[in-house]
């Protein structure tokens, strides 16, 4: 019989592969990025509503309309962000997100990390560095956008110890479909202020937005709420690091964006990190 940390880990690691794909539909997408996550959001609505009928009455508890905002302002700085920077320092910072969740832990809560966890997670990180490949660059130039995607990790490190907190209480649907309220209507107005092109033109444009949020929001997202409810939040976010590994792996198939070398050691090194962050997460 499947244990809830075998079955919350298997969840998470198919959250954070179905993550993958979001910068491959938001390529594909005919709207502005800002308006693409509104669409990712507003989308998944009406499913996750289907899906949390059974729990209604449950109440969504503050902590849902505030993971719905860290979720919000995750979206509009990293797609702002990604205007004044370079795609893979975008993608680099806003996954630093397991540092901040750490730290959360730490400062707000006082679980310390033990220093085979901390190093687990520096090998993740280092990987998913080596999987961006020669992509990476310095320049003054970019340091507000760097700035911004960073600003991203933070609030995405936020959303996901919101969500691990509210887990227990709060069934994964009932969560999903109040913080995906909240954070739609908060990013619809970002994406009308930046004067994005808001309505797809043909019905491909429609379907790319509909495959969007049922893969990464209803089944990404989804899982990854639920998973949070049986392991460590702080092991949970360095499995999100297989997003750009999936990213990557999926560009390759559709773009013929082959990795190299170095990005193919990265791969692996990510996953080493995420094995030894699971064996930390134990000890």
């Amino acid at each position: 019989m499947i244990r809830p940390s075998q079955a919350g880990l298997l969840a998470l690691i198919l959250g954070a592969a179905a993550l993958g794909f979001a910068p491959i539909f938001v390529r594909l997408s005919e709207v502005g990025p800002v308006s693409t996550a509104f669409y990712r959001l507003a989308l998944s609505l009406p499913v996750f509503a289907v899906l949390a009928w059974p729990h209604r009455g449950t109440p969504a508890g503050r902590a849902s309309a505030l993971a719905g905002a860290f979720f919000a302002a995750d979206l509009s700085v990293w797609h702002a962000g990604i205007l004044l920077t370079s795609v893979a320092n975008a993608t680099l910072f806003t996954n630093l997100a397991p540092v901040f969740v750490t730290l959360g832990l730490w400062l707000i809560w006082g679980q310390r990390p033990n220093r085979r966890f901390v190093m687990a997670l520096g090998l993740a990180l280092a990987g998913a560095i080596m999987l961006m490949g020669g992509s990476l660059t310095v320049s003054p130039d970019r340091l507000a956008g760097d700035g911004l995607s960073l600003l991203s990790g933070a609030f995405y490190g936020a959303y996901i110890l919101t969500v691990g907190r509210a887990r227990p209480a709060v069934p994964a649907t009932v969560l999903m479909l109040w913080s995906g309220t909240v954070a739609a209507i908060l990013v619809l107005p970002v994406a009308l202020a930046l004067g994005e092109t808001v309505l797809p033109h043909t019905m491909q444009g429609w379907a790319v937005l509909v495959g969007l949020a049922l893969v990464t929001q209803v089944a990404g997202q989804g899982l990854i709420a639920w998973g949070l409810a049986h392991l460590p939040s702080s092991f949970g976010a360095v499995v999100l690091l297989l997003q750009p590994l999936v990213a990557a792996l999926v560009a390759w198939v559709l773009f013929g964006e082959a990795l190299g070398p170095l990005e193919s050691a990265g791969a692996g090194v990510v996953l080493l990190g995420m094995y030894c962050a699971r064996k930390a997460s134990r000890a």
